[in-house]
């Protein structure tokens, strides 16, 4: 693992607990997708950037 794939998936994953937050708080729609997006795109960036693949 490189440190930015390490990053990228760190921060993926803060964005998703960030998610599952803002849904407990019934905040607007927009928003909680618009951040579900961003952690999705962080998490795949990370894992495709993992040196695994070859």
């Amino acid at each position: 693992m490189t440190g930015l794939s390490t990053l990228l998936i760190v921060v993926g994953l803060f964005l998703v607990g960030g998610v599952i937050s803002f849904v407990r708080q019934q905040m607007p729609k927009s928003l909680i997708v618009l951040l579900s997006v961003g952690a999705a795109l962080c998490l795949a960036a990370g894992v495709l950037r993992l040196e695994v693949w070859k």
